[in-house]
Formats: C-alpha cells, structure tokens, sequence
C-alpha cells in the first residue's frame, strides 16, 4: 500500500522543539530509512520553531542509520533575526543520535524571476509519459521498498544500467513524483533531492552508497506537479563520491539544489 508522505513523516508534538515520528518501513533502502526523507522530518521540525515559514538551506551530517520505528526529533532556535533564523536539528532513534542538521530559513519570493541562470546546467528531460517507470525496471528481488512509494520515470537515455548497460556518464535524469501526486512542500524538497539511485550506477555496479553529509539548498516555493530532475556523480576517489543534484518543477523552476559526500563500495 502506498502511504502519502505527508503521513509518513508527520510529527507529534511532545514539548517545545522536541517531537515523536515514526520511520516508515516502506521508505527504506536494504531495511534502513532514506536519508532525504529523515532529513524532510527535522526540517519540518525546524520550520515550526522557527519564526520564519521557508527552508533556505540545510546541511546535514549522517552519523548513523535507525531502523524503522519510533525516532525523536529535536530543533533547537540557534539565532532569530529579521530576515533569516538559524536553527539546529537532530534526529535520534532512543538514545542515539542518527542525524544531525543544521538550517537556514527565511521567506522566499513568490514567483520571482532570477535575476541570473547561467550557471545553471541546461538539461532536456523527454515527457514523463516517454520515460521508463523506475519500478517497473528493477526485478522485485533487488527492488528497495521505498520505490514501490514513489514514482520515479528515468530518462532511457540514463536508464541503462537497470539492463547492466550504464553509460559511463554518471548521470540520472528523469521525473520524480509522491503517491498520489501529492504536492511537494519545502521539508519535502529536501527528500526530493536524495530521492533518486546514485548517479553511479550509471558509471559501475556499486554497493550501498551510504550519504555521509548533504547540503540543500531551497530556491523557490514548489508549482503542484511532478518534480524534474537531474542527479551526477562528479568525483570517485578513495571509496568517496560527491553527487550533485537540481530539481525543476512543472513551471520549469529551479526549485532545490543539493551536493552530498557518500561512502562507495564498487564490483
């Protein structure tokens, strides 16, 4: 069954800044809770103790993987100016601590256009309907739970490596929608931009690829609709990879950004 992510990520308030959550079993990867989607839970903690309604940014560092189940998420208000507050968050499954992030918030503009894009990447994504259902692709045995939840269509072009044909590029492009086409919201984005398979799957079959720390960065208010994505590896060295990702939404926007550092297991 697939369950809304606005229910599997819902918080209880207990006290002030500290509130209960359970990590849904169905939003795993190999038995443990993606971290995209842990991190959407403190940023929404972070959103309520904060004075301001918008994540900006979010840097999270990723000390160790809970099992699903009851988790405890804390934020603390570290500063609270006019325009932005700065806010520290954590979660822990009993007494240890899983996840640690630290964010920015602030107001975002309402459909400002960038004053300047070209630095951007510029990459063509083919119509939803053309590109190939994730789920569909992967045999059920090798298949994590959580992309049974989610709708993720690639790009043929970068869906090689589901028939052990990746293209060496070290790139995913595709789409990337919640069950029921439910709207994203800014603690979302931040499971948006961790959302896909590691773009090195496209380069070599890997093991797990573990995130050691993710920095978001929130850019605009998301258009209801399917998200646009495109994921990249760009440097594998010494068991690391750093992966960059840009998501766009249905009114073409630039609307999160990410770069993380990940453990990587090749053969």
């Amino acid at each position: 069954m697939r369950r809304k992510f606005s229910d599997v990520s819902a918080l209880s308030e207990r006290e002030p800044g500290v509130f209960g959550a359970e990590a849904a079993p169905e939003w795993s990867i190999g038995g443990k809770p993606n971290g995209g989607y842990l991190l959407a839970m403190i940023g929404d903690a972070a959103t309520r103790a904060s004075d301001h309604p918008h994540i900006l940014a979010a840097s999270a560092h990723y000390l160790r993987s809970p099992d699903p189940g009851p988790v405890t998420v804390t934020a603390e208000v570290m500063r609270s100016g006019r325009t932005v507050s700065q806010v520290r968050g954590r979660l822990s499954a009993g007494e240890k601590t899983c996840v640690e992030a630290l964010f920015t918030l602030g107001r975002l503009p309402e459909e400002e256009s960038p004053y300047w894009a070209d630095g951007l990447p510029r990459v063509s994504v083919p119509p939803i309907d053309e590109c190939v259902p994730l789920v569909n692709a992967v045999p059920d045995k090798y298949r994590p739970a959580i992309m049974s939840q989610v709708d993720i269509r690639l790009d043929p072009e970068t869906a090689g490596y589901t028939d052990r044909k990746p293209s060496g590029r070290g790139e995913l492009r595709g789409w990337l929608s919640l069950p029921g086409d439910e709207p994203f919201t800014l603690p979302a984005l931040l499971y948006a931009v961790d959302s896909f398979p590691p773009a090195t799957l496209d380069i070599a079959t890997t093991g797990w690829v573990p995130t050691l720390e993710l920095t978001a960065y929130v850019r605009a208010v998301p258009a209801p609709g399917p998200l646009r994505v495109v994921h990249r590896a760009q440097l594998i060295s010494g068991q690391l990879v750093d992966e960059d990702c840009y998501v766009w939404d249905s009114k073409d926007r630039l609307v999160a950004q990410s770069t993380q550092l990940a453990g990587i297991r090749l053969g």
